[in-house]
């Protein structure tokens, strides 16, 4: 008797009803195909790739850790040779062993102590420090753009795993987040999360913004690890672009400082974020007479018993630059 084909194989072990339903003989042919690796597992093996000594690959993690490295898992694009990382590449196949080490003994021996575990499970509570975790994920998320200030960022300086704040496997968030990224800042910034609990602030309880908006939590050039937009320009004017110029007559601490030198950024107890409550006080700081001023003096006239001196933006309103005025009237 001949060899009989993958297809009449297949057609002889179906039932007699499931042939006489499907007339048409391609259709059937096609629909057999298409189920034939579910009915013999022999046939969806792909070849065996080589593997370094000590190695197993993903697969076959995926024999006890079923839970991990789902489709939901943006690490799985490494086994399918889809990720943009050339550190990742030679990974193909081995996703799982890239962060966690060779696991061939682990797999044989059933012991976590034979595989390096990040920590912040129910079995492993406990995060890995971070000197022995982030190497790890370093060396393929070394080279992206939001770590180009990391030695600068207060979170390496401090030693925080990124374990602290990203989950290994999988999340319903972005960026594999544990939470969202402003819960995870206020976990630890209590001060700050104070700050937006007062009557003039930047709208984060609502959900209008975010703390990642501002800072880069993986590091950024000083001051405050705060973001820069545009041809490195403080992060505020991605918002406030109408403070942006360049004007003809710039007022000094806009052009030299930062916004912080007279608003709080977070939230203040005064109009429009002011680090003053009384608006003259704030501008006598620097407008004053004296060996030691750094603005000019205001002239004779300006009488301070009176109200309206008292407030400087009646007159000087275009406080942060002008187009038409030296002295910032119009």
């Amino acid at each position: 008797m001949g060899r009989r084909s993958i297809g009449d194989l297949a057609v002889s072990l179906l039932p007699s009803r499931w042939e006489s339903a499907l007339a048409d003989r391609r259709l059937l042919l096609k629909f057999i195909l298409c189920l034939t690796p579910c009915w013999i597992p022999a046939l969806a093996q792909t070849p065996s790739v080589a593997l370094p000594e000590g190695y197993l690959g993903s697969e076959n993690c995926r024999i006890c850790h079923e839970n991990l490295g789902g489709v939901f898992d943006p690490h799985i694009s490494i086994d399918r040779g889809q990720t943009k990382k050339r550190a990742a590449l030679e990974w193909k196949g081995r996703t799982c062993e890239a962060c966690h080490g060779p696991g061939k003994t682990h797999a044989e021996k059933a012991e976590g102590k034979d595989i390096f575990v990040f920590g912040g499970s129910i079995r492993y509570p406990a995060l890995t420090p971070a000197g022995e975790a982030n190497p790890r994920c370093l060396q393929c998320h070394a080279a992206d753009e939001t770590h180009r200030g990391r030695e600068f960022g207060s979170h390496n300086r401090n030693q925080i795993p990124c374990t602290q704040c990203h989950s290994v496997h999988q999340s319903a968030r972005r960026a594999l987040l544990r939470v969202e990224s402003t819960e995870l800042c206020e976990q630890c910034h209590l001060n700050v999360k104070a700050e937006f609990t007062r009557p003039y602030r930047h709208k984060l309880q609502e959900r209008a913004m975010a703390c990642v908006d501002c800072h880069n939590p993986h590091g950024e050039l000083p001051p405050r690890q705060l973001r820069r937009v545009s041809a490195n320009e403080p992060g505020c004017l991605k918002c406030h672009g109408d403070k942006r110029g360049p004007f003809p007559f710039e007022h000094a601490p806009v052009r030299l400082g930062n916004c912080s030198t007279c608003h709080e950024p977070h939230g203040s107890a005064n109009p429009r974020m002011l680090i003053r409550h009384d608006q003259s006080f704030l501008c006598l700081e620097c407008h004053t007479s004296g060996t030691q001023t750094i603005g000019i003096t205001p002239p004779a006239f300006h009488d301070l018993r009176t109200a309206r001196y008292r407030n400087c933006t009646i007159c000087h309103s275009k406080i942060h630059g002008s187009f038409a005025s030296k002295d910032l009237l119009r």
